[in-house]
């Protein structure tokens, strides 16, 4: 495998990030876009949800816990309502990180848990190794 490898098989990919926080969202839309990876911006989980069924293809859904007018949790459950979405991988990102919420994130379903601040060269691994397959369970 080259080392260019990762970041090919990352190329195209498709996250929806949603995120109440501009700053937090302009690093992680620099970082995917370093890696080649399109993505795009909704702050609340009625945006999510009024966009999920028109989108042709998500590869991931980054959801901050802490949202504008209903929490991550509750617009995960309604992504996973939707057909079209009952095995998007969605991954819980937060501030409140903590072995409590981590735990919280599982029992609901999640995909996965990435604590906040998003240190970025953490984060590019973090990324690569959901979009590949694998698993990403860290709260600091």
């Amino acid at each position: 495998m080259s080392a260019d490898s990762p970041a090919r098989e990352l190329k195209d990919k498709f996250v929806l990030v949603v995120e109440d926080n501009v700053l937090n969202y302009v690093l992680i839309s620099r970082i995917l876009g370093s890696l080649g990876i399109n993505c795009e911006w909704k702050t609340t989980g009625k945006q999510l949800v009024e966009t999920l069924e028109s989108l042709e293809k998500i590869d991931l859904i980054l959801m901050d816990i802490r949202l504008p007018y209903e929490d991550g949790y509750s617009a995960f459950e309604k992504i996973r309502q939707s057909e079209k979405h009952t095995k998007t991988l969605v991954v819980a990102i937060t501030a409140e990180a903590s072995p409590e919420q981590m735990k919280k994130a599982r029992q609901a379903g999640f995909n996965g848990f990435i604590g906040k601040p998003i240190e970025p060269d953490r984060f590019i691994g973090q990324i690569t190794r959901i979009l590949s397959g694998g698993e990403v369970w860290e709260w600091s």
